[in-house]
């Protein structure tokens, strides 16, 4: 690929194959293609078996360049439209504008088009998979959403598709363009796929690893360790810390993040919902655990989580900060990945005792739940360390991923008008 000087031409991306140097041209998309419907399919005429169908909804919850396999099936109804392969759909509702301003090209012939879709037929000279991108990708995007209608539910119609402005190169050099975003959309569903196998596998091991409720020892054990595990009062293997930030020894207001852990409130939330002044939040320092009693979708109880990724830290008040006296702090970590938890603190935070979306527990009952954990240090020690090993493994598969993802975006940016 060459780099172009922009002072030059104009409409030429910045980024190109070698071997083309023309200027890319500019028409309506209606000018270009065929546009037509999908049938009217909803979510009620979903069945496990049957005819494989595309629906709306798939193309922004799980959006692809390319949709080769679909997993939705469908009572095929009269009159239904079949792909012949290469159409490009893009929604024609959702929640909104960014819904709807992304397409997608149908790989394989035989699918169902459902409803909701407009299904657009490039001609000879524009390829599909170069039209997906483009779609997807810019300034048709941001023109895609300013031609949305509506308010709760936006709409986008083929005569506002019809309108959008579409710069192209010859068909030689959008086919090479789209070769070359296909595979690495590929790269990308590998790495994909084997970061969904770690973070399933571990799951699996978080299950095994640990005694199931009333068992006392686990299923899944090291070699060498045969003693029941034993019930232990999280007040006998912690202490509480209450330490105030009164000398404002930190400014970091953390938040507890279900998923990623004790993180910056500020990156996570894109702006700091604590207070200017932290002098009565909680100094939290590395190592210590806390209990966000927040409840959410897929963590009922909340969160418990230790601070990992910064030397200190501010934390209102309302969590529960705790550290580690007599307990391997890794196995820790990992004990709260788990749900066995949960069943201690729900004993006394009954669900209906809630406030303003926080559990009510108080500090007491938190620290007389009781653990089943191992008698052996070396055992609490070679289990938080198989987990730090695993934990390691999916982040450097994160990172790759991530990385593969911004490659793609500055290509995306790079390689269109």
């Amino acid at each position: 690929m060459a780099k172009i000087d922009d002072s030059v031409k104009k409409k030429v991306p910045e980024l190109r194959f070698k071997g083309f140097t023309d200027e890319w041209e500019e028409r309506k998309l209606g000018e270009l293609a065929s546009f037509s419907k999908g049938n009217g399919y909803t979510k009620n005429d979903l069945v496990e078996f049957g005819e494989p169908i595309i629906l709306y909804g798939r193309l922004y919850t799980k959006y692809e360049t390319v949709i080769e396999k679909v997993d939705t099936f469908v009572n095929k109804k009269d009159k239904s439209i079949i792909s012949e392969g290469s159409e490009v759909i893009v929604p024609a509702s959702g929640e909104s504008s960014e819904d709807i301003s992304r397409a997608s090209v149908v790989g394989k012939s035989g699918l169902i088009l459902g409803g909701d879709l407009n299904i657009i037929k490039p001609v000879n000279y524009i390829d599909s998979i170069f039209l997906a991108l483009t779609i997807s990708n810019g300034s048709q995007q941001k023109e895609m959403s300013k031609r949305a209608q509506g308010k709760s539910v936006v709409h986008l119609h083929n005569s506002d598709l019809k309108q959008v402005n579409l710069l192209y190169p010859k068909l030689e050099e959008q086919q090479k363009i789209g070769s070359f975003f296909k595979q690495l959309d590929i790269t990308i569903a590998l790495h994909q796929r084997k970061l969904d196998l770690l973070k399933e596998q571990k799951k699996g091991y978080l299950q095994k690893m640990f005694p199931k409720n009333g068992a006392k020892v686990p299923e899944l054990r090291f070699a060498g360790f045969a003693d029941d595990w034993e019930d232990r009062k999280l007040s006998s293997i912690a202490e509480r810390v209450t330490r105030k930030n009164k000398n404002n020894e930190s400014t970091l207001p953390l938040t507890i993040s279900a998923q990623d852990g004790l993180v910056d409130q500020n990156d996570y939330f894109n702006k700091q919902v604590a207070s200017r002044d932290v002098t009565g939040y909680f100094l939290v320092k590395n190592g210590e655990f806390a209990y966000n009693k927040s409840y959410s979708n897929g963590y009922p109880w909340g969160a418990i989580k230790r601070l990992d990724k910064y030397e200190m830290g501010v934390l209102s008040t309302l969590y529960i900060v705790f550290k580690p006296t007599a307990i391997n702090s890794q196995f820790l970590v990992s004990y709260y990945e788990t749900t066995r938890w949960y069943r201690e603190v729900s004993k006394n935070a009954a669900e209906g005792a809630r406030n303003h979306g926080l559990l009510n527990i108080s500090p007491n009952d938190f620290f007389n739940t009781l653990l089943t954990i191992p008698k052996s240090a070396e055992e609490q020690q070679q289990i938080g360390s198989f987990f730090k090993q695993l934990d390691d493994t999916i982040a450097l598969h994160q990172h790759k991923l991530d990385l593969l993802k911004e490659q793609k975006k500055g290509f995306l940016q790079k390689m269109f008008v």
